[in-house]
């Protein structure tokens, strides 16, 4: 059997015969053993190339693995546990997911089953790239989650009754028997995305397993957290949204939310956003919030659920409070932006979250200015320790130079294909153009952009892969710098923090 080891803090290098740098890695990558130690240094294979490598650049701990993948605008992340589970949350609006699991994991070599879909709500941009997964044969999952809203015609959610009020979303989806009779009566939801994209979901389901909504119990003092990640767990997943409320009969139901926390008008867009599944994952006490697509009005309600406290506060006291009241709740050490850095938020739950490094997921071509210049300065501003970090997919990624080269070779391609007299010459010519279009996709935009978070529990590494690698010497020695890297740790106790 082959052994097994992976690269140390904060990174590794591999090298030739010669002592030449041939490869360097990111902490936590996969290493396969070759060889006996000899003199400090182990024979290794590695992404493609044998080499040696140190021995003390080696360790045997897996680590937590979070990784933000570039889908354009829209959300979408892989969690890879260190007993090997694997969670993909959203899937963006396009293919890049689907590109970039089928990188990963090499879907053509059969059956691959992922643990768990989350949904976080029927926003295209988060929900569509699921497409692509729940349609692709060689993959399955075990469990996948939604927030239990569901587009519908003629009303977008179906029954919107008003009592003590307040507007109610009551036509939940709450199991998989909910949306199988949903879904068997289409004048219900007629053509809307959504809805069909869920009946692509049930087909998705490995043997024995199960949809159903995600959401808490309603009681603020009751944690609720996803199935085989409870509180007793190294990893624990708790769940802070959405959070039902109930009629007299006990049935679930959300509350519509309105354009502005202090009041206007119902606002469907800001309902299904503000009621996003929210996660708080906890990994020997390092905090990452998941927050997808929430609001200003939104935040409103849960500061105030979570805290019991009024909204808004009537000055700069009482704002305090609610602050360090709320950041027990949603305090972290890294967030995943919410809302791609929309300026729909409130500085209160910015503070509360106070994270030293905050993901940004936003694409090139879209008509809202993601991430908004304030939204920026207020993350700044909010954030933790004397430099916090914000990491964004957009600007990770900036290929487009490349990208008319790579495409000028591929249209010298197509004229070829044109000349082509033999069926099976331009048969050939086709598959070499498709092979070229797909590597472009997978490098430029899932590989570039991607935002990997390494982690033990105690520090964190988070890096974007350099597009053109830094080349230099060393002591007369070749080196090669693949990553761009940077280092959060505790000191002296204290909260974790960007390490320069």
């Amino acid at each position: 059997m082959p052994e097994y080891r992976y690269a140390a803090y904060p990174s590794a290098k591999v090298y030739d015969a010669a002592g030449n740098q041939i490869q360097h890695l990111l902490w936590g990558d996969w290493v396969r053993l070759e060889g006996e130690p000899a003199d400090g240094m182990v024979p290794v294979h590695v992404r493609g190339v044998d080499g040696w490598m140190r021995e003390k650049n080696l360790q045997k701990e897996r680590l937590l693995e979070i990784v933000f993948v570039d889908v354009g605008q829209g959300d979408g992340c892989l969690v890879v546990t260190p007993d090997d589970k694997k969670l993909v949350i959203d899937a963006g609006d396009k293919d890049n997911m689907h590109r970039f699991l089928k990188w990963r994991f090499n879907f053509r070599s059969g059956i691959r089953k992922l643990d768990v879909a989350i949904i976080t709500h029927p926003d295209r941009d988060h929900y569509f790239g699921f497409g692509r997964l729940f349609r692709e044969r060689n993959l399955k999952f075990s469990r996948i989650y939604h927030n239990g809203i569901m587009e519908q015609q003629p009303n977008q959610f179906g029954a919107q009754p008003v009592e003590d009020g307040v507007r109610w979303v009551t036509d939940l989806v709450e199991t998989k028997g909910d949306l199988e009779a949903f879904l068997a009566t289409p004048e219900r939801y007629g053509k809307k995305l959504y809805p069909n994209l869920m009946k692509d979901a049930l087909a998705a389901l490995a043997p024995n397993g199960d949809i159903r909504m995600l959401g808490t119990s309603g009681d603020p003092a009751e944690k609720v957290y996803l199935e085989g990640f409870g509180a007793e767990k190294e990893l624990s997943i708790r769940v802070l949204g959405p959070v039902p409320e109930f009629d007299a009969a006990g049935k679930r139901r959300l509350r519509w939310f309105k354009d502005k926390p202090s009041g206007g008008s119902y606002d469907s867009g800001k309902t299904k956003n503000g009621h996003s599944v929210i996660l708080m994952l906890e990994y020997r006490g390092l905090r990452v919030l998941l927050g997808g697509d929430l609001n200003s009005s939104a935040e409103a309600f849960l500061l105030q659920h979570y805290t019991d406290l009024d909204w808004p506060p009537a000055d700069g006291n009482e704002e305090s409070i609610l602050i360090d009241t709320a950041r027990l709740t949603f305090g972290a050490d890294i967030a995943k932006c919410c809302h791609h850095g929309s300026a729909d938020f409130t500085d209160v739950f910015m503070a509360a979250v106070h994270p030293a490094a905050t993901v940004v997921s936003s694409g090139d071509e879209e008509s809202h200015a993601h991430p908004r210049c304030d939204t920026l300065g207020a993350i700044g501003r909010h954030g933790r320790g004397w430099r916090p970090l914000i990491l964004s997919t957009e600007l990770s990624r900036s290929t487009r130079e490349r990208e008319t080269i790579t495409r000028e070779v591929i249209d010298r391609l197509l004229a070829r294909i044109d000349a082509a007299e033999a069926p099976e010459d331009r048969e050939a010519l086709l598959q070499e153009r498709n092979r070229m279009l797909d590597e472009l996709t997978t490098r430029n935009v899932t590989t570039y952009g991607a935002i990997n978070l390494r982690t033990d529990g105690h520090r964190v590494v988070m890096a974007t892969r350099l597009e053109v690698p830094r080349t230099g010497n060393s002591g007369g020695k070749k080196t090669l710098s693949r990553w761009d890297i940077y280092t959060m740790e505790r000191k002296g106790g204290g909260p974790l923090v960007y390490t320069a």
